[in-house]
């Protein structure tokens, strides 16, 4: 069954009727498409690559980064891990029904607060294919529908994964309706989504800041910005250096354009002459462009650093780039990394458990690490299966957003007639 390409109108209304099914399908249905998904990439892989391929071949394709073809990419082995992925959503615990809270009031009633879903999410991601299937599995298991807005870079692509995700739904006795996607309209039509009130229940865009100020601007609905990570590596004066070395390549070099990547490392002053020459070797040999502060080039040791501009160090690159900078100390970091960091990942490198303390509290992000790579922010990486994306908002979701951030609740209170005087 082909994804739908309606209007966003008649698709929310469409995703909005089939949340109502969906919420109230046994556990055992929902876990049954969840398994048709993982089969249903296994069993046509070849079609997936074909459109992947399409779509990489596309003029307007060709003019992206290596960073964002490489978001944009699908092999063998990335559609295995999507239906892995499928796979593990649907061995977690099913969050519908869950009490979280029960209590017998003095009057005799008897109250309990219950975990249902949203009802309608709607994502609106850039060129990431696996978004589809990840926002599917999750908003399946946790009895949400979902309208999915991907980039035109991947049209193809998420037409047929969303394809497979719609047959699995059907197969399984669940409404394909479920999960529609929309394509098209350009501006207007993301307006649109970010307005209809009446069917969609949350919004969730993944991408840079310009989707975001995009969203502000017009939307109505409640969202959660799965934004930008401007995120930071902090070398303390009490580092392991060949630890941090390798944490500062890893988060910046693994897959620099993802939104868990380092795009700034901080040093501070006092192992800076020691650390710098040999980090800067490293990442260059890496294919690194670095920028850095005038301490950084000063200390570069023939190792090419360019200076870096303002702009630089407010800007995630999604490339390999990286800006570095010395400090004088713990409190100029957490100083610098707070005026400049988007609030995703920030992580630190110490052997001083007060200068980690201080870090991971007094640093405002959504996940902080110590003696760690950033690149582990991820919802399959924290036992989630999946995440929809990394919020880097306080309300109601923070860092991955996966099944039980994809719910809220409801009273439930059972009397034996009583009435209110």
């Amino acid at each position: 069954m082909e994804a739908a390409s309606a209007d966003i109108g008649t698709l929310c209304r469409e995703a909005s009727v089939a949340s109502r099914l969906l919420a109230s399908a046994p556990a055992g249905k929902r876990d049954q498409a969840l398994t048709a998904i993982a089969l249903g990439l296994r069993e046509r892989t070849g079609e997936v690559l074909e459109a992947n391929r399409a779509d990489l071949d596309d003029e307007r394709a060709r003019e992206l980064t290596p960073a964002l073809r490489d978001r944009l990419s699908l092999d063998e082995e990335r559609i295995e891990a999507m239906a892995v992925g499928a796979e593990q959503v649907r061995d977690l615990d099913d969050p519908l029904g869950e009490v979280l809270e029960e209590k017998t009031l003095p009057n005799g009633l008897r109250l309990e607060k219950v975990r249902v879903p949203l009802g309608v999410v709607a994502v609106v991601y850039e060129a990431r294919p696996n978004v589809t299937i990840d926002c599917s599995a999750l908003t399946i298991k946790s009895g949400n529908a979902l309208v999915l807005r991907g980039s035109s870079y991947a049209e193809r692509t998420n037409s047929a994964l969303a394809d497979v995700v719609r047959d699995a739904l059907a197969a399984s006795g669940l409404p394909e309706d479920a999960v529609v996607l929309a394509s098209g309209g350009g501006r207007e039509a993301l307006a649109e989504l970010a307005t209809r009130e009446d069917e969609v229940d949350l919004l969730i865009p993944r991408g840079g800041e310009g989707l975001k100020q995009a969203l502000k601007e017009v939307a109505t609905v409640p969202v959660i910005y799965a934004a930008s990570g401007n995120c930071h590596v902090y070398v303390h004066e009490e580092a392991d250096l060949g630890m941090a070395r390798a944490i500062a390549v890893n988060a910046k070099v693994n897959r620099p354009g993802v939104c868990n990547a380092a795009e700034t490392l901080l040093v501070d002053r006092a192992i800076a002459p020691e650390f710098l020459p040999l980090v800067l070797n490293e990442l260059a040999g890496e294919g690194v462009e670095l920028v850095g502060d005038a301490e950084t080039v000063e200390l570069s040791d023939g190792t090419e650093v360019g200076a870096a501009s303002e702009e630089d160090w407010d800007t995630e690159f999604l490339d390999l780039k990286l800006a570095v900078g010395v400090v004088d100390d713990l409190d100029a970091a957490i100083e610098h990394v707070n005026a400049h960091g988007s609030g995703h990942s920030e992580a630190i490198v110490t052997q001083s458990e007060e200068a980690a303390g201080r870090f991971a509290r007094e640093v405002d992000a959504a996940a902080v690490y110590v003696n760690a790579s950033t690149r582990f922010t991820d919802g399959f990486e924290y036992g989630m299966g999946a995440e929809i994306g990394n919020s880097t908002q306080k309300l109601h979701a923070r860092g991955p957003i996966g099944l039980r951030e994809l719910t809220t609740y409801k009273y439930v209170v059972r009397g034996e007639g009583q009435v209110r005087g």
